[in-house]
């Protein structure tokens, strides 16, 4: 369950998320032009993760109109309360096929898609919910052993693999570099993702529809965005540092 805020504690949070949005904005806007890009071609999703809903809400009230959850339960417990008439709801954290029941016709995408017994449980649900789920499929670019993701050379299998599966459609690829790597190691990671998206780009697979790239957290959006992201992933940047106190239950 969430920790309730005061409403003293509820004004705080929402005046630093405005003062925060700006500061993304303008760097948001400032990575794509150096890119030589636009503004309106970079998708800002809040990974909402531990924030709770009352200020997520606010984001979304201040212009926020994509939203990603890491944790399944977490999900469930705050969707019914977001304002999912002004913005999208999609999962970018990493799924267990068991709780994939959770999610199908909730969210717009699952971003975190790494291995074809994953995807084939989507489609499975998918189908018998009669509902088409979008999915990114995740790279293990850093080929790190912690990390899910397929590893680079194991891309075009799973994606062969994923377009022929019924009610599933690959709307692109997501990654996350290593935590540790320098800037220029993180942009090479990042340009080295831009270039596989845009070679699967330039094939014609039926049921892939290459058009996001997401990449780029709240240490090195700007790089990803300059590497060629057309989606990044912010969330301490947004929301602050996050706070992990909190009740667990255990319907998961």
């Amino acid at each position: 369950m969430e920790k309730s805020l005061s409403e003293q504690a509820l004004q705080s949070r929402f005046h630093d998320l405005e003062e925060n949005l700006k500061i993304v904005e303008e760097q948001i806007s400032a990575a794509a032009e150096r890119a030589g890009r636009r503004r309106a071609d970079i998708t800002l999703l809040a990974a909402t993760k531990t924030v709770p809903v009352e200020v997520v809400n606010h984001g979304i009230e201040a212009g926020i109109r994509c939203i990603g959850e890491n944790r399944v339960q977490e999900l469930t417990e705050k969707y019914d309360r977001y304002r999912k008439d002004l913005a999208d709801v999609q999962f970018i954290g990493h799924l267990q096929t068991n709780k994939v029941k959770y999610l199908i016709g909730k969210v717009s995408m699952i971003q975190s898609v790494d291995s074809e017994k994953l995807a084939q449980e989507i489609s499975r649900l998918s189908v018998r919910a009669g509902v088409v789920t979008n999915v990114l499929l995740e790279v293990n670019i850093g080929r790190e052993a912690n990390k899910s993701g397929v590893f680079p050379e194991q891309l075009e299998a799973l994606l062969g693999a994923v377009s022929q599966m019924p009610n599933v459609c690959v709307q692109g690829l997501m990654a996350i570099p290593p935590a540790q790597a320098q800037p220029k190691e993180t942009f090479a990671y990042f340009n080295k993702m831009y270039h596989y998206f845009v070679d699967i780009s330039t094939k014609k697979i039926d049921n892939v529809n290459m058009q996001l790239l997401s990449m780029g957290m709240s240490e090195d959006y700007p790089l990803a965005i300059e590497a060629g992201a057309n989606m990044v992933r912010i969330g301490s940047a947004l929301f602050g540092a996050r706070d992990y106190t909190k009740t667990k239950s255990t319907r998961f």
